[in-house]
């Protein structure tokens, strides 16, 4: 992940490391990952959250048909 990562990217970051981790997706609500960009920075992204957010922006078809596929692709729509 680049150092200028924007939000979406930087989320999905989190949700890439913590599956090759863990072997899975299935994140605690209250679970943060922390994960660092090429410029050496540190971002703590609150995984949990993001996760319960996306699937609830999907049902109501609120992502953009790149996020719906980026999503799916992680597995955060599986």
């Amino acid at each position: 992940m680049s150092a200028g990562a924007g939000r979406w990217e930087i989320n999905l970051a989190a949700a890439r490391q913590f599956k090759a981790r863990e072997g899975h997706l299935r994140v605690p609500r209250d679970h943060t990952e922390t994960v660092t960009d090429t410029g050496g920075g540190e971002h703590h992204i609150r995984l949990g959250v993001f996760r319960s957010n996306i699937r609830t922006r999907h049902k109501k078809q609120q992502l953009t048909p790149g996020q719906t596929h980026e999503a799916h692709e992680v597995g955060l729509l599986a």
